[in-house]
């Protein structure tokens, strides 16, 4: 985890709402036909729908968020579900507070 992958991470309006959203998944989304919320995720396609972008858009959103280790992602079938990653974030608020 790079300091600079964090911090350009959360230097987006998007991202960080999509983060906010991911914290509570029940209180943002629909219930799956795939995947559950909480276990597997929320799905890439209603994240896009909810910011109303396009997957490729939401998918370079996902990627930088992804290599900052603030999510995870995980397939099933066709879809790809995204997870807040709770240690990884701890651990980037730590190291954002210990370099300011």
């Amino acid at each position: 985890m790079q300091e600079i992958d964090i911090m350009k991470a959360l230097a987006n309006e998007r991202r960080l709402q999509i983060l906010a959203w991911l914290k509570e998944p029940l209180a943002h989304f629909p219930p799956q036909v795939d995947g559950d919320l909480i276990e597997d995720g929320v799905c890439a396609v209603l994240i896009a729908d909810k910011l109303a972008i396009s997957p490729a858009t939401l998918s370079e959103h996902m990627r930088v968020l992804s290599q900052a280790g603030l999510v995870r992602a995980k397939r099933i079938k066709q879809w790809v579900f995204y997870k807040r990653d709770e240690a990884r974030i701890r651990a980037a608020k730590t190291l954002i507070q210990e370099s300011l």
